[in-house]
């Protein structure tokens, strides 16, 4: 007799109840899948007590089995196989509470609830922890990551002057950079995550008009190797000779101006532009950082965020930041622009370039192609904000 669809959430009926706890979609909630029946059976096919529907899961991928208090999986001939904790299963694996349970790229977190009474509540950040760490090492590997491009704009001509690259992913619990960062910091592997998203975002932007700057970020880990990000960006240089390449180096990691004279230097010597990047910290901080002038400072989304609803003397503070950073030499950039108000102000109060959905929502590459004629595509730019 068939179980419960995977979208019913079983109550537990008996002491030492065993669950799967996941999510069927990214987008999805995490949901608990009471295991009542031996086999308990998993797969694409509809009517199976767990049917998951992911296109790398076999029609009839795997079945826990039930044996007295004990608990097993064992995979049913799938075409992407079935792991635990990580290695793939050969013949019965016994599993317990905690352990990760994965069916292709679908992976489940095993709970043992031990009475009716006991919590409902899931640790999903626990769960979604274990998750990103089981599918990191495929993202390191296999560069598993999606580069998406957010145009940056010149106020004066209206136009995309450049790039920013957003590194995305598909891979279940780590679509987004915080949940890659996150698992990347439990492994002490932040700076060759975001060395990875440099070098595919790079590769990709080969269609991008070749006039485009390209602006990559950098972790703050990468600064305690000033050695490392310096070879880095080398080899990249190397790669790609033709590309305008800028450096962004986020606000809030830089200590040392000695540091950063170093890598401004290397950075030039390899015809490479800097942008400090999530400028916020007042006027003390705006002069330490013009100490080393970098080529773009862009103003912090705490700055913008309602511009066009502000007061007049905000505008005037702002303003005055703006001139500081424009005398200089210092190109200034507004962060987060997001409607024509926020544009109209950012125009007013004297910023050379702008960057948000009012612009262009980030995506793939080819989306920023230009035409054949030579001139951009503003139709796709504009359409990326509805």
């Amino acid at each position: 007799m068939n179980g419960p669809t995977a979208t019913t959430i079983q109550s537990p009926t008996r002491v030492g109840h065993w669950f799967l706890c996941g999510r069927l979609r990214d987008d999805d909630r995490t949901q608990q899948f009471c295991i009542d029946s031996s086999p308990f059976e998993v797969g694409r096919k509809r009517g199976l007590p767990l049917c998951l529907p992911c296109p790398t899961v076999s029609s009839l991928h795997a079945a826990l089995v039930l044996e007295d208090a004990r608990l097993f999986v064992r995979d049913l001939g799938s075409t992407n196989g079935t792991f635990v904790n990580g290695i793939r299963v050969q013949g019965d694996c016994e599993v317990d509470d905690g352990d990760l349970i994965q069916f292709a790229e679908a992976v489940f977190r095993v709970c043992r609830q031990a009475s009716v009474t006991e919590s409902r509540t899931l640790q999903g950040d626990a769960g979604d922890r274990a998750l990103a760490l089981i599918q990191f090492d495929r993202l390191i590997e296999q560069r598993d990551v999606i580069p998406f491009f957010q145009p940056i704009v010149s106020l004066a001509e209206n136009e995309p002057m450049g790039f920013e690259i957003l590194a995305r992913s598909r891979l279940y619990g780590l679509t987004e950079p915080k949940a890659m960062f996150h698992a990347a910091a439990i492994l002490d592997l932040e700076g060759e995550l975001s060395r990875i998203f440099r070098e595919e975002g790079a590769r990709l932007a080969k269609v991008l008009p070749k006039t485009a700057f390209i602006f990559m970020n950098t972790h703050p880990k990468e600064l305690q190797d000033t050695e490392t990000l310096i070879y880095s960006m080398r080899e990249l240089r190397e790669t790609y000779p033709d590309q305008r390449l800028v450096l962004e180096i986020h606000e809030a990691s830089i200590s040392s101006p000695t540091q950063m004279r170093t890598i401004k230097a290397a950075l030039a010597d390899m015809d490479i532009r800097l942008a400090y990047d999530d400028f916020g910290a007042g006027q003390a901080r705006l002069a330490e950082l013009i100490d080393v002038p970098p080529d773009y400072l862009k103003f912090d989304l705490k700055f913008m965020r309602d511009i066009e609803k502000a007061s007049l003397q905000r505008h005037k503070m702002l303003q005055n930041f703006i001139q500081a950073v424009r005398d200089a030499g210092v190109v200034a950039l507004a962060e987060g622009v997001e409607t024509a108000a926020a544009d109209q102000i950012c125009r007013k109060i004297g910023f050379d370039l702008a960057q948000g959905f009012h612009y262009g929502r980030p995506a793939v590459a080819e989306k920023y192609v230009q035409r054949p004629s030579g001139d951009t595509d503003r139709s796709q730019s504009q359409a990326a904000t509805k």
